[in-house]
């Protein structure tokens, strides 16, 4: 009878501290994708402008790899302390995705949330660009800002629901994809449209001469680390 009192009790034992264990563990996972979420976020809003770059086009990239939304405008932007703000996503969703799949968020979810991200931080690209040229696209520009933070929430809700309540997401989740693959293509849509009002000869020339006016006067040269903070 002990020995069978001391069997139990190390089985109850046993199954107790695995699951305090695994308990612990997905506390911690979660708590990285959280943090790794707050990195991804972060980049948009340290935004600081645009500097001088090479400018690029999508014939010049590899198949499947779109070229930095600042290089079609022959400019890069940049961060409060002068780092290339599209690297320094293209980074942090890269950890942000890494985190996630641990966590066990399905990638389709991933795919979406760093779709938002890549919006967002486009909309705030245009929106330096539009201001440097003084403000050519007007309302059109406020209505996309608005689409792309809502879209970007949508995408941060979703991945938050996949990470913390997976039973509640799972059922709903391919009509809500679904529902997001039809505002990424309209988004898509808005932002290729201020685009190509941007990207006119007249434009792209003005910017240019704006932009080395800039770096006229800041009078500081690139480093490898990126361009110098610009307005």
């Amino acid at each position: 009878m002990d020995l069978a009192y001391t069997t139990a009790g190390g089985v109850v034992g046993a199954a107790v501290t695995n699951h305090l264990s695994r308990t612990q563990e997905r506390r911690e996972l979660r708590a990285a994708v959280m943090q790794q979420l707050l990195r991804v976020e972060a980049v948009r809003d340290e935004v600081y402008g645009i500097a001088p770059g090479r400018r690029e086009g999508p014939s010049r990239q590899p198949a499947g790899v779109r070229a930095p939304v600042a290089a079609r405008f022959g400019a890069v932007a940049v961060l409060e302390d002068g780092r290339d703000a599209e690297r320094v996503q293209r980074e942090a969703v890269a950890d942000l995705v890494a985190a996630a799949l641990s966590a066990g968020v399905p990638r389709r979810v991933l795919d979406f949330a760093g779709g938002g991200a890549e919006h967002a931080l486009r909309c705030e690209v245009l929106r330096a660009v539009d201001a440097r040229l003084g403000g050519v696209l007007g309302a059109p520009l406020d209505e996309l800002a608005v689409s792309c933070e809502e879209y970007r929430q949508a995408t941060a809700q979703l991945l938050l629901g996949a990470l913390w309540q997976p039973w509640r997401t799972r059922p709903r989740l391919r009509g809500r994809l679904r529902a997001l693959r039809r505002d990424a293509a309209a988004l898509h849509r808005m932002q290729e449209a201020l685009e190509s009002v941007l990207t006119g000869p007249q434009h792209l020339d003005a910017l240019a001469e704006r932009l080395r006016g800039s770096r006229s006067d800041q009078g500081a040269p690139r480093t490898d680390d990126g361009p110098g903070p610009a307005a």
